[in-house]
């Protein structure tokens, strides 16, 4: 399975997803060589479902990791169930038993709270780790998370080094909200995944968007792709154009016209300050 650039590029077209052969060759690379794929790009561009369709074409079970600041080790790999432990020690009091030996029942596989990390780590099945928007993690975070990358080990001080029982295929996923350092950057292989050209992108709304005229998809794609040339808040993702179209399907629009795009405009965009701007500066549209 996925023994090629193109074999992973036509797989992940069965499931909607649609690759030029430069992206597949990168996806494949990095499941081939073991390494972890760092995936940049503005926000819809497709990075979260990459990881996805990766896991279903590879039959991999997906972990996911949603990143955020104060993201720490005991969200993010481990913690002890402190309640359990508390309820042991007392029902291990009552027999009179030694602190040493309370001590070695408690640090156990048992009372141990596995977090996405370890759980990767410790699956029995072959995974696919999401690490999404690891951006908006901490610097710290961000070391912690290279030592584990590098070997695919940790160290439980009370337990024992957990090794992964297979080794993941790792994806992290980044809005470019702030920059890494350059150890992580060494550890991985990189992606940058850009919003789609006219011809992709009209591909992506025909699979998508079953039923819809072939004149008003284009004519749909054209001027998403304008816009994005506008300087917004919020560039238009692949999903909210999805969803634009959907919604003219679904009013039985056959004609694009500024009537339209007014009355249509929260699918597409998310702030009236950008709303405002395309209508003033956007691609020209036909009065009704």
């Amino acid at each position: 399975m996925l023994s090629s650039p193109e074999e992973i590029r036509t797989s992940f077209a069965k499931h909607n997803f649609i690759v030029d052969r430069s992206v597949s060759t990168v996806v494949y690379l990095a499941v081939r060589l073991g390494r972890p794929l760092l995936v940049e790009g503005p926000a819809g561009v497709g990075k979260t479902e990459l990881a996805r369709v990766l896991a279903l074409v590879s039959g991999r079970e997906l972990i996911r990791l949603q990143c955020y600041e104060g993201l720490d080790e005991s969200k993010s790999l481990y913690e002890w169930n402190y309640q359990k432990q508390l309820l042991r020690i007392y029902t291990d009091q009552s027999q009179c038993r030694s602190w040493e030996e309370i001590r070695q029942t408690i640090y156990t596989e048992e009372f141990l709270l596995e977090r996405p990390l370890l759980r990767a780590l410790n699956a029995g099945n072959e995974t696919v780790l999401l690490i999404d928007e690891v951006d908006k993690s901490d610097e710290e975070f961000e070391s912690f998370l290279l030592e584990i990358l590098s070997d695919y080990q940790i160290s439980i001080p009370e337990l024992k080094t957990i090794s992964a029982k297979h080794i993941p295929i790792v994806v992290l996923t980044s809005n470019n909200f702030r920059e890494f350092g350059d150890a992580l950057k060494r550890r991985c292989i990189h992606l940058y995944l850009d919003y789609p050209d006219f011809e992709q992108e009209l591909k992506i709304v025909r699979l998508k968007v079953p039923g819809i005229q072939e004149e008003l998809a284009e004519k749909i794609v054209a001027f998403v792709q304008e816009v994005r040339r506008i300087k917004l808040k919020k560039a238009p993702s692949i999903a909210e154009t999805l969803n634009w179209a959907e919604a003219l399907l679904e009013l039985k629009v056959t004609e694009l016209d500024s009537e339209v795009f007014q009355s249509t405009a929260g699918v597409l965009l998310k702030y009236r300050s950008d709303i405002e701007q395309v209508a003033a500066q956007g691609p020209h549209l036909q009065q009704s």
